[in-house]
């Protein structure tokens, strides 16, 4: 713990964040070299781990055997034909005739934007409100994030642009681990995803904290630690796959109306976008204290918070800016429809 004696002071508050998703290097005891070395990151992996896999069985009856089998072995759930072809129609024409406050991030030449599903949208999108209070939605989306509680939910656009030599400088093309323990995303793909429009990816039983898996999330604690890396979402490259006795990744150029939920522990990543193109999905995510073992705790229970996730995120994110004490990520698009192009 070296450097400013200041971060001393902080060390009571630096002991909270061990039992919590808090994974940032930079803290006095996660960013820690001879802790490190002693196997913290690791310790942490494996009780979160062991946290979740005991809250995912107590919600198992929400998913179907088949479904609960292929998550077990992929880390992943793919569900075509998601809706019936009549609600699939449906649900595309609210979005094609929505227009709602949104908000962009620009990785590399790529654009995100997410228009934020809130009680005030639902009421007048009948088609999607019947989509996510379905049980294959609920139940999936509950299941693999291991609580029993309300996602984020937000209408998502990907306006991806050719990458340039066969790269990109989007970070979120190569793969990568979004934390140390298990979390949710899931996406309907609205439309069809063809394999050249920068698809999701994903390596199939990367979820599994296997001994080779803790052992390289080993060796990056201590590189991080040392700041050899940056960030807590460690990276690795296909080659690398089969040292960790992986299969190559998989590759959802899927027809539109498929449902995708998975845990991103496991490693995951867009693909590269050979062309312009614009992608629009219904995105969700869970990331809880992971060392929380109650299934039930959800801030959605207070009314004011309840479909409103998103939008509360940004107002934090709006204040810390203000303040002086965060940096601007997710920047006010104004009112757009989701196939709007995103201005340059």
């Amino acid at each position: 713990m070296t450097g400013n004696p200041l971060r001393y002071l902080l060390l009571p508050v630096s002991a909270l964040r061990l039992f919590s998703g808090y994974k940032s290097f930079r803290d006095p005891y996660l960013g820690s070299v001879s802790l490190n070395r002693r196997g913290l990151h690791v310790w942490r992996l494996r009780l979160a781990h062991a946290v979740t896999r005991h809250r995912r069985k107590r919600l198992e009856k929400l998913v179907s055997d088949r479904h609960r089998d292929e998550f077990a072995a992929n880390g992943f759930v793919e569900i075509r034909d998601a809706l019936a072809a009549p609600d699939h129609a449906a649900l595309l024409a609210e979005l094609r005739s929505l227009s709602a406050p949104a908000r962009e991030m620009k990785e590399g030449a790529a654009v995100t934007r997410r228009i934020g599903v809130t009680p005030d949208l639902l009421a007048d999108m009948p088609a999607l409100r019947q989509f996510l209070a379905s049980p294959e939605w609920s139940g999936l989306t509950r299941y693999v994030g291991g609580f029993d509680a309300e996602p984020i939910v937000c209408v998502q656009t990907i306006f991806g642009e050719a990458a340039s030599g066969g790269s990109s400088s989007d970070p979120q093309t190569r793969l990568h681990t979004d934390t140390f323990h298990p979390t949710m995303k899931a996406w309907l793909f609205l439309e069809d995803v063809a394999p050249d429009q920068g698809p999701f990816t994903y390596v199939p039983g990367s979820h599994l904290p296997t001994e080779r898996r803790q052992a390289w999330h080993k060796r990056r604690s201590v590189l991080s630690s040392e700041g050899a890396l940056k960030g807590g979402a460690f990276r690795v490259t296909d080659a690398e796959l089969r040292h960790l006795h992986l299969p190559p990744r998989h590759v959802f150029a899927v027809p539109g109306n498929t449902l995708v939920v998975a845990d991103t522990f496991g490693l995951h990543a867009r693909g590269l976008s050979a062309r312009s193109s614009t992608r629009v999905e219904i995105y969700a995510s869970m990331r809880p204290n992971p060392f929380n073992p109650l299934t039930f705790l959800d801030t959605a229970w207070i009314p004011l918070v309840r479909g409103r996730k998103v939008l509360i995120g940004w107002w934090l994110e709006d204040m810390l800016v203000c303040l002086g004490l965060g940096r601007r990520i997710w920047k006010a698009a104004g009112r757009v429809n989701p196939w709007q192009r995103a201005q340059s």
